[in-house]
C-alpha cells in the first residue's frame, strides 16, 4: 500500500509539473510600436535570454497608442511596450477612448523618451511653426503633452498651429517625410533618417526637461499577479539583453541584429544609432530601471495639459516594483 501512495504521490508531482510546463510554455502577447528602440527585445529572441527564462513572446505591432492600450485593458495582450504616460492617461480616464484601465501598471522601465521635435526642411525653429499643422498619436495622451509643452514654451499655442491626429511614430514618420505636416514629436531613431534627407531637430525632451520616463512595460496589475513567474522571466531576459547591449565586445554583433531587424538600415546610420539608444547618459535605462524624477515629470506635464483635468502627484500609484525586484533576485 505504501508504495502505492509513494506512486501515486510521485504521478501527482508528474502531472503538476506538466500543468506547470504548459502554462510557462503559452507565448506572452506583447504589443510594442515599431522601431528600433525594441533593440533588447530582439536581442532577447535572438541570443535565446526569452528562453533562458522559460518564457516565449509573440510581438504584435501597433498602429496607435489607443489600438494598444484598448487590447491591453481588454485582455487581448498581455505586456504593452508603451509610454508611462499612455499608462496613467488611461487609467485616469484620460485615454483617447472610453476605455479606462484601472489596475493598469508599469512593472518595469525601458527609456527616457528618445523624444525629439523634427520639422520639414523648410522649418528651422519651433516660432516657424506658427500657421502650420504638426501631428499627434492621440491629442491626450503619449507625447503630445510634450509636444504642446515644447510648443507653449516657445510661445505657440492653439490656434497658433493646427493638431492633426496621424497614428503612432511609424505612421507619424512617413506622413513627416511626405510633408503631410510640418513636424510632429519623433522617438529615436526615427530622427536619423530624417536628418539625412534635410529635415530639422527643432527640440530635445531631455534637454528641455531633463528627466522624462518614456517607455515602459505595462500590464494588468490583476493578470501580472496570476503570471508573475511568466512577467518576471520576461523582466529578467529584457534586462539581460539592455546589459549584453551595452557591453562594447558585442557592438558588432549588436548591430548585426539591429540590421536584421530593420533591414534597410545602411551601416553608416546603425552606427548613428547605436551611439544614440546606448549613449550611457541619455540611452537606454540600465537594467531596465524605472526613475523616479521622470514619472514626476511625465504627471507633471499630464496634469497640466491631460483631459478632462487631473491633479496627478503619486508616480509610485502607477509602477508596482515587486515584479522587477523579483526579477533581478532571481
Amino acid at each position: 500500500m505504501r508504495s502505492f501512495f509513494r506512486f501515486f504521490l510521485a504521478f501527482l508531482v508528474m502531472l503538476a509539473g506538466s500543468a506547470n510546463a504548459a502554462s510557462t510554455s503559452k507565448p506572452l502577447e506583447v504589443i510594442v510600436f515599431p522601431g528600433g528602440f525594441n533593440w533588447p527585445i530582439w536581442v532577447a529572441q535572438d541570443k535565446g535570454f526569452f528562453a533562458d527564462n522559460h518564457v516565449s513572446i509573440n510581438v504584435t505591432p501597433t498602429p496607435s497608442s489607443s489600438f494598444q492600450l484598448s487590447g491591453l485593458i481588454d485582455g487581448k495582450f498581455d505586456i504593452a511596450m508603451t509610454a508611462f504616460d499612455n499608462l496613467v492617461a488611461y487609467r485616469e480616464g484620460q485615454g483617447e477612448t472610453d476605455k479606462v484601465g484601472p489596475d493598469l501598471v508599469a512593472v518595469m522601465g525601458a527609456d527616457r523618451g528618445f523624444l525629439k521635435l523634427v520639422s520639414v526642411p523648410e522649418v528651422k525653429a519651433i516660432a516657424d511653426l506658427r500657421g502650420k499643422t504638426v501631428s499627434v498619436d492621440a491629442r491626450n495622451t503619449g507625447y503630445a503633452a510634450v509636444l504642446f509643452e515644447m510648443l507653449d514654451r516657445a510661445g505657440l499655442r492653439e490656434p497658433d498651429y493646427t493638431v492633426v491626429r496621424a497614428g503612432g511614430v511609424l505612421q507619424r514618420f512617413k506622413e513627416l517625410l511626405e510633408k503631410k505636416q510640418a513636424a510632429t514629436m519623433l522617438i529615436s531613431p526615427f530622427e536619423v533618417p530624417a536628418q539625412a534627407q534635410g529635415f530639422h531637430v527643432l527640440g530635445v525632451a531631455s534637454e528641455m526637461f531633463g528627466a522624462y520616463q518614456g517607455l515602459v512595460a505595462g500590464a494588468r496589475q490583476s493578470w501580472a499577479q496570476q503570471n508573475r513567474d511568466r512577467l518576471e522571466g520576461y523582466i529578467r531576459a529584457y534586462v539581460q539583453a539592455v546589459e549584453w547591449l551595452y557591453d562594447p565586445a558585442n557592438r558588432q554583433e549588436a548591430l548585426s541584429i539591429f540590421v536584421k531587424h530593420m533591414p534597410n538600415t545602411t551601416d553608416q546610420a546603425a552606427q548613428a544609432i547605436y551611439g544614440i539608444l546606448l549613449d550611457p547618459k541619455t540611452g537606454m535605462q540600465r537594467k531596465a530601471a524605472i526613475e523616479l524624477p521622470g514619472m514626476e515629470q511625465v504627471l507633471k506635464l499630464r496634469s497640466k495639459w491631460g483631459q478632462p483635468r487631473r491633479e496627478l502627484t503619486d508616480p509610485l500609484k502607477y509602477y508596482d516594483a515587486s515584479f522587477y525586484d523579483a526579477a533581478l533576485k532571481h
